[in-house]
């Protein structure tokens, strides 16, 4: 059986070192280059062609994402980001993943050494799952002339196109539940951007370590008409809002007397998660019921499938990602198979779909079970 074949790119030697270690300590990898900044590693890739490559986010001679968005435009591949736990490092690594990395591993600050050894597991899995990752090319970049006027809508247009139609009056009982794992951040991102303002609440787990969450959560507020935060122990879950799930925490729905409450708890991980998508969707099905909606998008493993077969079960409506949009069909494989998918839509109709769903109950009389 052929080894995936690894060219790890970052300034540090010892870093480098590591790494390569790392890799090839494991029977179906092998690193084939190292290079200390992207213009040697310009060449590596030309000369060994790898089927991965890790990249540092900063770097001498050329910045990681100045090298990754000209990789993923002319030559495009799966990428892992090593990023630092920094809130600089976070915005980096999520521009990152906006350009088409695959995945990123976040490395300590202080005590890296130490800190790669003990991620060994993460990153050697997080190369395996970029290795058969669908990777899409980047459009060109703008011409000259057009690069000032796409500066300054860059932002403009990461927005949807068309006006966002306001729902109208719905039940305030009902909330969607997401569940994303590796390319879910830009997933995510797409279904988001296309919910109006008065969509019911939004509750959304994404894999993401602690320390990102947070800029995720900024950085999708700033994008759309929803107001999108991290979630906080205690708080009411309203019409409107998107709460994440903070890194490293488990993050489900409850209800205190009329309201919904979200319950943000530390514990062991569950399906090898924590934030688990099981977690919050086992509430959903719970404490929410019919009022439910579902999304499974993106992502590697089984994480949530069988609570959304569960939602299902209490009477949920459930819309999972198909294959051909999604960077890693595990997750959404898994809960088809489950019997938990009330459509397998393309990505791009999800958001539609959801609206769809809402504006034909509106009106509905459904209460909680």
């Amino acid at each position: 059986m052929a080894k995936t074949t690894v060219v790890v790119v970052d300034d540090s030697a010892l870093v480098r070192s590591i790494l390569t270690e790392i890799i090839n300590r494991q029977p179906d990898m092998q690193c084939i280059g190292a290079a200390s900044d992207p213009l040697a590693a310009r060449e590596m890739i030309r000369n060994l062609n790898p089927d991965v490559i890790t990249l540092d986010v900063e770097m001498p001679k050329m910045d990681g994402l100045d090298f990754l968005q000209r990789l993923m435009r002319l030559r495009p591949m799966p990428v892992v980001m090593v990023s630092t736990l920094t809130e600089r490092g976070a915005e980096v690594t999520l521009k990152a993943l906006e350009l088409g990395a695959v995945d990123f591993v976040a490395k300590p600050k202080i005590g890296v050494a130490d800190g790669i050894r003990a991620l060994a597991q993460d990153i050697t899995d997080k190369i395996r799952i970029a290795a058969k990752a669908q990777i899409r090319r980047l459009p060109p970049a703008p011409t000259a002339g057009a690069v000032g006027a796409a500066a300054a809508h860059s932002t403009a247009a990461a927005r949807p196109a068309a006006p966002i139609a306001s729902l109208g009056r719905l039940s305030t009982e009902k909330i969607i539940f997401i569940g994303a794992s590796t390319g879910g951040t830009e997933a995510t991102k797409d279904v988001l951007i296309n919910l109006p303002a008065d969509c019911p609440a939004v509750c959304i787990t994404q894999h993401m370590p602690p320390g990102f969450t947070r800029s995720y959560a900024a950085r999708l507020d700033g994008l759309c008409k929803i107001r999108v935060k991290e979630a906080q122990d205690g708080e009411r879950i309203l019409p409107g809002h998107g709460y994440i799930a903070p890194g490293g925490m488990h993050f489900s729905v409850e209800r205190s007397g009329a309201n919904y409450i979200a319950r943000v708890q530390d514990g062991e991980p569950v399906n090898r998660h924590k934030p688990s998508v099981e977690v919050l969707f086992q509430s959903a099905a719970r404490v929410v019921g019919q009022n439910a909606l579902g999304i499974m998008l993106t992502g590697m493993g089984a994480d949530g499938a069988k609570a959304m077969k569960v939602m299902k079960d209490a009477g949920a409506y459930n819309l999972v990602q198909d294959e051909a949009t999604c960077v890693v069909f595990g997750m959404p494989r898994e809960a088809i198979n489950a019997g938990a998918a009330d459509e397998v839509l393309p990505l791009q109709q999800i958001a539609t779909r959801l609206i769809e769903r809402l504006r034909s109950t509106a009106g509905m009389s459904l209460n909680r079970v």
